[in-house]
Formats: structure tokens, sequence, C-alpha cells
């Protein structure tokens, strides 16, 4: 998403200086918007030219030549919806809104076709023995089910590459051997892949402990159960803009109480709730950190993400959520399993 300082408009300006806009933005489009940002519509050259036929001249006003009904995405659409938007329009710039309609950015469809690389690391922790999942685990590690008609895992590395991330390491343990048969180095699926073999169950943290590189970037580590469509890069701009040493992806989950709820105070009831719901905001299982918080965490032992956010918290560092609102299913079950498959297609 690119920045729109340099492409705003009033709508008073004439086109003249709508003319600048455009020739300077590099983007041949120009954004129109109110003195709170929200977006009033669109222009082009090909708007201007057509304005100037018309008998308009250069001290014109814009407004009569804006297009006021252009395609806008939303902040929490994703890539993939974006991408269908303007395929389906044959847009080359879509404008992007947050939910009060103030313009945020703009969308440059090339980049989503032909994402830039980025230097982040993926960890991927795919060594969970899928228990609760019976049979289905007896010869096979949970990440590599077939759900659709790929792996849990091969799509969790096709979502990531898309957005450009393709320095992926797994940590592995229960039948690992399947797993780096089927990925070897990455270069069949357009991405680089390393390997960490735990010689033990090290938990969902353990396993950064054996990481060898000693890079200063940032990076993703996220459970190899997870089906979602969240993007990626929203998560990596959200960890910059508030310089954060970690990053918690967390989705609302709600619980129906299957009772009448009485509120009491003293003696006293004050008030009763009839099955009231109650809402919370639970671990989603994919991270972002700084590498400098690996020192918190023991080498070589079993280590837990949630012992490490704890940690964090008692040490005042600044770790912030980001709210996934968007596709989100953590295969852990058969049932979740079942729906993974049935809802497959229409998500991914």
């Amino acid at each position: 998403m690119k920045d729109i300082q340099n492409i705003k408009l009033s709508k008073n300006a004439s086109i003249e200086e709508a003319l600048k806009v455009i020739g300077d933005g590099a983007m041949q489009i120009a954004l129109v918007v109110d003195k709170s940002d929200r977006l009033i519509g669109t222009l082009t050259d090909g708007d201007i030219r057509r304005g100037l036929l018309k008998g308009l001249d250069l001290k014109s006003s814009i407004e009569s030549i804006t297009f006021k009904t252009p395609t806008i995405a939303k902040e929490s659409d994703t890539k993939e919806m974006i991408l269908k938007l303007a395929i389906s329009k044959k847009l080359n710039h879509i404008p992007i809104i947050d939910e009060s309609g103030k313009v945020i950015g703009i969308q440059e469809i090339s980049q989503l076709v032909m994402p830039n690389e980025k230097k982040n690391k993926v960890i991927l922790m795919v060594g969970g023995l899928g228990e609760r999942l019976g049979s289905l685990t007896k010869d096979t590690p949970k990440p590599m089910l077939k759900v659709g008609n790929k792996s849990i895992l091969e799509t969790i590395v096709e979502n990531f590459k898309g957005y450009g991330y393709t320095n992926i390491v797994m940590c592995l343990n229960y039948k690992s051997e399947i797993i780096q048969d089927y990925f070897g180095d990455g270069s069949e699926f357009g991405v680089n892949i390393e390997y960490i073999v735990e010689e033990k169950r090290m938990g969902t943290a353990g396993a950064l402990s054996l990481l060898k590189d000693n890079s200063k970037e940032p990076f993703f580590v996220m459970n190899g159960d997870l089906l979602t469509n969240v993007n990626f890069e929203k998560i990596h701009e959200c960890y910059l803009l508030n310089n954060a040493q970690a990053l918690m992806c967390v989705r609302e989950y709600e619980s129906q109480v299957p009772y009448g709820v009485i509120n009491i105070e003293n003696t006293k009831i004050v008030s009763v709730e009839e099955k009231p719901t109650q809402k919370f905001f639970v671990n989603a299982g994919i991270y972002m950190l700084n590498p400098e918080v690996l020192k918190y965490i023991p080498k070589n032992e079993f280590y837990n993400m949630t012992t490490l956010f704890e940690k964090l918290i008692d040490k005042d560092k600044n770790i912030i959520s980001f709210p996934i609102d968007g596709y989100w299913l953590d295969i852990g079950r058969f049932e979740e399993y079942k729906k993974a498959n049935e809802e497959y297609n229409e998500v991914f």
C-alpha cells in the first residue's frame, strides 16, 4: 500500500494543480478528499482531457470532472480480495479506506501480482504430535494433512510467499523426515527453507533458542496447524509503526453462559442477565518478534510463547496486539479439520 500524501487534492483544486499532482505522483491518479480526508472521488489525466475538450481551462475547478463513484477497498480486505476486485474492474490502483471512510492509502495492483521479496524470516512451528486428531496423524504429521488439494503447511508457505516472505525456517519434531522429504530446500515452491529438528519437544517457543541466524530483522513465528487469509504485510506494518519488540495476533472469541447470571452486591441482587455472551481476545498463534527477545528464551528447554510474552510484560517491553478480522481456523480436532475442508475452496 502506497502513501497518499502527495496525491491528495481538495474538491476546490484547479485543473492546473491536478495536473501537477498527477504528474509528480508517478501513479497517474489523484485522490480528491474532504477536510477530514474522506474520499470524494478520483481523478486521472483522462478525466482532465475530457474536461478540457468540454471547454474547461487550467483554472477551472476539478469538482465537475472528479469521478465520484470509484472502486474502493477496505483496510481489512485481504490481498486476494483486492486483487480479485481489481481484475474484475480492470484497474491499476484501488484507494484503501478505513471504517470511517477516511482514505489511508492506495494499492498498486502490480505490487500484489509481483510482491517485493522481504528479508524477514518466517519461523513455522511444525513439530506437534496432533494427538487430538487420532488416527489421522498416526502416520502423518498434522501440518501435512490435506485440506483442499494440498497440505496445511503448503498453504501456509504459499500465503507467506504471496506477500514476499520467502525465507522460511521449519522447526520439526514428530515425523520430521516426511516434511523434509516433501519440501526439500523449498526451491520447487519458490522459497528458501531451512530446518531445525528438535531432539525433544520444546513447546511453542523453545525451538527459537536454536536459531543460528544473527539477523537484526524482525521475524514471524506461526503455528503450523493454522489456516488464515490474514495480510502478513499489514502485521509487519503494524509492528514497525508501533516500534514494537513483540506482536501477537489475537482473535475475538465468544462464549455464552448457559444460565441466567445473577449480579450481587453484598447480598442484594442488583440485576439478572439471561444467558449472557462474553467476549474475549485469544491468542491466534501468529507473532512478530524482535531478535532481541530471544535472550529471554532458555537454551534447549521446553518453553511456550505465552510464557515469553509474560516475561516481556514483566520487563515492560513494548508488546502489541493485532486483531485478525478475516478467516482463521486452528485445526486441532477432527471437527475443525472437517470444517477446514468444507470451507477451503471458498476462502483460498
